[in-house]
């Protein structure tokens, strides 16, 4: 285990439609405690020491989440780092750790931004592009937009860019892609994270608003590669892709960074506010329970998780993917697609992703662009060959 999820709040101030915690197959929410005690993060802290220790890791990552995270004190948001830091240092003193904090940005504040900032925690922000239209489906429980709160609150994250980690936005095909990514770069986000929407065979994704979209069309593809070329060939890099350089990374045989592509073993444990462990809770989306494990930090360690048979599943790369993913001469960058994009219900999750031919569109285009790139940089290189040494 490489990261680790804190569920420090079991809630949110948003009602996102979309959202796979209240709205999708997993109400597993509603048992949780509205926040995670100290002595619950205290014993979180020593778990991850035990682990890191265990196995001599150099780093781990810790990312707060929720619901809201924010919706913690300004005085307590840095604790549960504080803690593991203090257990890492005790236990596992050669072991590094980097923090984030996964928010909706419309509770950032000067005072929080102050208290992270002083921990070394990075914000990340989660939203559907930078214009109002974009986020519709981003409002609180009364139904009132969230976007007017969480664009003050990027502003003013974009004045602290040491504390800035980025942008996610969920994917809409109602949305022009070009305007929304145009329009997230007015919040100078240093990454862009372009999600597929969580969806799979029995619940398959939104498929646009046109009426005339052809049968067994890309229409995801076609909305990332929009935002692709305009980005690749745009004069100066503003921000980074995750999304595109991952996929860059994988052609040329890097190793993933995320388990939404590639055939690296999953490596993120999730702790929820009552102690329970559970697996990446995207899972969440497929089916009540799917992330659960039955374990708990008071009488479960890490490694005890990683022999988990729904955890042990996510670690055998190939051998976990369907036939046809198998054989696939894409297999290796594509690596079957985002877990639980493969669900089926009453098949399990031995499918090819729901997104499978739009991925296959995406990688080959952009396999394409650095194709041409590398011919381009060759060409070059040789009407203008270095000077020899003297």
């Amino acid at each position: 285990m490489r990261q680790f999820v804190l569920k420090t709040r079991s809630r949110c101030n948003l009602a996102c439609t979309y959202c796979y915690v209240y709205e999708m197959a997993d109400q597993g929410w509603r048992d949780q405690p509205v926040a995670m005690a100290p002595a619950t993060t205290a014993r979180a802290a020593q778990r991850i020491a035990e682990h890191a220790a265990a196995h001599d890791l150099p780093r781990v990552d810790l990312v707060l989440h929720g619901g809201e995270p924010l919706l913690t004190a300004p005085a307590a948001l840095a604790a549960p780092v504080e803690a593991v830091r203090a257990a890492l240092a005790a236990t596992a003193p050669r072991t590094r750790i980097t923090a984030t904090v996964q928010t909706n940005g419309t509770l950032i504040t000067r005072g929080r931004l102050t208290a992270l900032a002083a921990a070394g925690i990075r914000v990340g922000v989660s939203l559907d592009g930078g214009l109002p239209a974009h986020n519709t489906r981003r409002v609180d429980h009364a139904g009132h937009p969230g976007f007017g709160a969480a664009a003050r609150g990027l502003r003013l994250l974009a004045r602290h860019p040491d504390s800035y980690a980025g942008v996610l936005c969920v994917i809409d095909l109602d949305q022009d892609p070009v305007e929304t990514y145009e329009s997230l770069l007015a919040f100078a986000p240093p990454t862009v994270g372009l999600l597929l929407p969580l969806a799979n065979w029995s619940a398959p994704p939104p498929r646009g608003p046109s009426p005339g979209r052809r049968p067994g069309g890309t229409p995801y593809a076609d909305w990332l590669l929009a935002v692709f070329e305009r980005w690749w060939h745009d004069g100066a890099r503003r921000t980074r892709i995750r999304f595109f350089e991952e996929i860059i990374a994988l052609l040329l045989g890097q190793p993933a960074t995320t388990e939404t592509l590639g055939l690296a073993p999953a490596a993120t444990a999730v702790i929820e506010t009552d102690g329970s462990i559970e697996q990446a809770d995207s899972l969440k989306s497929a089916y009540e329970g799917a992330a659960a494990t039955g374990m708990a930090l008071d009488t479960h360690s890490f490694d005890q998780l990683l022999d988990h048979p729904g955890f042990a599943a996510r670690q055998l790369g190939r051998d976990a993917l369907a036939a046809g993913c198998r054989a696939c001469e894409l297999v290796e960058v594509c690596g079957g697609g985002h877990y639980p994009h493969r669900y089926r219900a009453g098949e399990g999750f031995r499918q090819p992703s729901v997104y499978c031919a739009d991925l296959q569109v995406l990688i080959r285009h952009i396999a394409t662009a650095v194709q041409h790139a590398a011919a381009e940089r060759r060409g070059a290189t040789a009407a203008h060959p270095p000077a020899a040494a003297s």
